[in-house]
């Protein structure tokens, strides 16, 4: 099996600003939905939808946040991932994504427009290479970064994992 490095060398991965972890865009619809035919969240034209591979290793994690369209999660190689998603609603859900899905993981998992969401490596994993699809397409405007007092005021019962997954603010 290939290491991270050499995952991150053969597609040429770069670090993912904000987030954490290592992305390369793998594809980028050519067309666009106008500005005015989207709903009033989006502040300009988006492609109809975006997708990219995205690697975790042992010392990255994808930081809390949010995302103006759905995405959805694919899992490709690697250990397995918990990612963490709270609702608007004040719910919240521990997924592990993964490939032996006989055992409860998940190849595949939706993480709702407005759902907060962040994820890590399972600890002794050496890599989890997944892809991530989003509809409308993906542009940096739609990414926010959670505010860790915000969302320990609204989620208590996930202080730890909301924690891990904010950078010290």
């Amino acid at each position: 099996m290939a290491t991270a490095e050499e995952i991150i060398s053969f597609f040429g991965m770069k670090p993912l600003p904000e987030e954490g972890g290592y992305y390369t865009e793998t594809y980028r619809c050519a067309e666009k939905i106008a500005r005015a035919n989207l709903p009033e969240r989006y502040t300009g034209d988006r492609n109809f939808g975006t997708a990219i591979l995205y690697l975790l290793t042992p010392d990255t994690f994808s930081r809390l946040h949010r995302l103006k369209s759905d995405e959805i999660f694919h899992f490709y190689s690697g250990d397995p991932v918990t990612m963490l998603q709270l609702h608007p609603d004040g719910s919240s859900e521990v997924i592990t994504l993964g490939r032996d899905i006989l055992n409860g993981r998940h190849i595949q998992v939706t993480v709702p427009r407005e759902n907060w969401q962040g994820c890590f490596l399972n600890p002794g994993g050496k890599f989890a290479l997944m892809g991530t699809t989003v509809t409308p397409g993906f542009e940096s405007a739609d990414f926010e970064s959670a505010d860790r007092e915000k969302l320990l005021e609204k989620y208590p019962a996930q202080q730890n994992l909301i924690v891990q997954l904010t950078p010290e603010q």
